[in-house]
C-alpha cells in the first residue's frame, strides 16, 4: 500500500529543517519504506515542507513511520496529512 505523507513546516523553521535534515535522511535509509520523497518549496524556492511516498503494509505502519520521523520529533511540522495514494504515471 502506498501512503503519501504531506507535511508543512511551521513558519520560520527553515533552520530547524536544515539542522535535522541529516537525521531525517538517515531515518529514510534505515527504514527502507520510502519510495520517493522531496521537499515542498515556497515562492522563494526555500524548503517549507515534505512530500514522502511510503510503501507499507497498512496505514498504521505509515502513521508510526511519520510519528518517528526526526523532522516530526523535532517539532518541525505545523501540519501532517497521510493519505492512501495510487501510482498511475511514472
Amino acid at each position: 500500500m502506498r501512503i503519501a505523507v504531506i507535511a508543512h513546516d511551521k513558519p520560520d523553521h527553515l533552520q530547524m529543517r536544515v539542522d535535522t535534515r541529516e537525521a531525517h535522511l538517515t531515518y529514510i535509509k534505515q527504514t527502507g519504506v520510502v519510495e520517493m520523497a522531496g521537499p515542498l518549496l515556497d515562492a522563494n524556492d526555500q524548503m517549507c515542507g515534505s512530500l514522502i511516498v511510503l510503501d507499507v503494509a497498512d496505514l498504521t505502519t505509515a502513521e508510526a513511520w511519520a510519528a518517528n520521523d526526526p523532522y516530526n520529533k523535532a517539532g518541525l511540522f505545523e501540519t501532517t496529512a497521510l493519505s492512501q495514494w495510487k501510482k498511475v504515471i511514472g
